[in-house]
């Protein structure tokens, strides 16, 4: 039976086009079935063999099975063996109290009773499979419930069995899904147990294992002290209630520094040091994005009306982008250069496009503006890419106050459409690091934000306000 990754029993050749009906042969002579049946079950094959190769003896396997089904009289002793791998299968997905189904399986697929009937031509094959299929059918998740009414509507007997495996391998692997969905809430559990306490051992025996913490969390205390002051000098202002803090506007505040951390030159706090190299992938990810929707915005900004309703035009720019922009973080990438490029590249599929439309090609000095600004995204303070940074901060933000775990995407702000679905995945894993870093750390962060706001909070008013005056 054909399961994915298998090992052939007949060589490390190469076959050539005609060695089909070898393969037949061969397997029609193999008396012991088990070395076929393995030889479908190997995980050896995905290295050993090319997969022309494997659906070459899949395909001879059944081509022997149906030559077998169709003899006179019929042989149905591979046939058998099917069916007792079969009811293995469904066997295994049957909880401990399910005794009544066992019994049934074991009773209709009982295959000494089935080659007793074989002996007598009283078999009867197509029964066997309807009644898989229908213990199937109870067993599947709903996701498969359209396989099983294809496997219903299949005629052939033999094509009923090879897609009863197909399905049954559908069907393990829901198994293995929902056994993981089961178990990560309690292995989750035990390991944020276990890194909290790891860590308060070392914090024991180093009693300044939390000091850039308290440095990185202290940091936007102050931030947030400064614009609660600012804000309530603003005129109209409510001035007759004291500003407070919110500890967790503090610590995702803190959070959103690490989109924007130098991870070459800037040491992290100790209570990310493992999730480091994730949060520098990440970030190293979204800059690239970020860059992508500044070439976007640009483009639509000074061309859009020219271009507009023309989705394909925009895929082929933002890969064109994407692609030039691969390893923009690395210290040796010329990005003014690639920046360069991509606004000669973009003028000339822009051009491309109006041509094929009827319309006249961008003149010198559109083209010339188009390439300037592309090149002066990289300039400090650039405000195109300020406020395409300032968008996702605003992004990334709302989604850090969803519940955890993310029932559904924040909206994404205008100019990002572009990068959306790209930004959605990179803000589902950054918040997933965020909310188990909250789960093992929390009580940590909680003593250092209470010393922090009540001991402090009055000091830093103070100074911010004598900042503002």
């Amino acid at each position: 039976m054909p399961f994915n990754g298998e090992k052939h029993c007949v060589g490390e050749d190469q076959p050539s086009d005609s060695d089909s009906s070898r393969f037949s042969e061969s397997m029609a002579s193999l008396s012991d079935y088990e070395c076929s049946r393995q030889s479908f079950t190997s995980d050896s094959s995905s290295k050993s063999s090319s997969p022309a190769l494997r659906h070459i003896v899949h395909q001879a396997f059944w081509d022997v099975l149906e030559s077998e089904l169709n003899a006179e009289p019929p042989e149905y002793e591979h046939a058998i063996k099917l069916f007792e791998e079969i009811r293995e299968i469904l066997l295994s997905f049957l909880t401990p109290g399910g005794n009544r189904l066992r019994n049934q399986i074991c009773e209709v697929l009982d295959t000494d009773l089935i080659r007793q009937q074989a002996e007598h031509s009283a078999v009867d094959i197509q029964g066997l499979a309807n009644y898989v299929i229908s213990t199937m059918g109870k067993l599947c998740a709903p996701v498969r419930d359209d396989d099983i009414r294809e496997l219903k509507a299949t005629g052939n007997i033999v094509e009923v069995l090879r897609q009863i495996f197909h399905v049954l391998d559908l069907m393990k692997m829901d198994m293995v899904n929902f056994t993981i969905r089961s178990l990560r809430p309690h292995l989750q559990r035990q390991l944020v147990d276990y890194e909290r306490t790891k860590f308060q051992e070392i914090l024991e025996e180093t009693p300044s294992a939390l000091d850039q913490t308290t440095e990185w969390i202290k940091e936007s205390v102050h931030e947030e002290l400064l614009s609660l002051s600012e804000a309530a000098l603003t005129p109209g202002a409510e001035n007759s209630s004291k500003p407070s803090l919110s500890p967790t506007l503090v610590l995702n505040n803190s959070y959103l520094k690490l989109l924007q951390w130098d991870y070459q030159k800037k040491e992290l706090p100790e209570t990310l040091m493992t999730d480091g190299a994730r949060l520098q992938e990440l970030t190293e990810k979204l800059n690239q994005l970020k860059m992508i929707a500044c070439l976007s915005l640009i483009t639509n900004n000074m061309v859009g009306a020219l271009t507009e309703g023309l989705p394909e035009l925009a895929i082929k720019l933002k890969r064109i982008s994407a692609v030039l922009l691969e390893g923009m973080n690395k210290e040796t990438f010329n990005l003014k250069e690639v920046l360069n490029s991509i606004g000669i590249q973009t003028c000339v599929e822009v051009n491309k496009t109006l041509m094929e439309r009827g319309l006249p090609a961008l003149n010198a000095e559109v083209q010339a503006n188009l390439v300037g600004q592309f090149s002066s995204i990289e300039e400090e303070d650039n405000p195109v890419w300020s406020l395409i940074d300032k968008r996702i901060q605003l992004y990334m933000k709302s989604l850090l106050c969803l519940p955890s775990p993310q029932k559904c995407m924040p909206p994404v702000p205008g100019g990002l459409t572009v990068i959306q679905q790209e930004l959605e995945v990179l803000g589902s894993q950054y918040a997933n690091i965020v909310n188990l870093n909250k789960q093992v750390y929390g009580p940590f962060y909680a003593n250092i934000l209470r010393k922090l706001l009540f001991s402090e909070e009055a000091t830093g008013k103070a100074d911010a306000s004598s900042s503002t005056n």
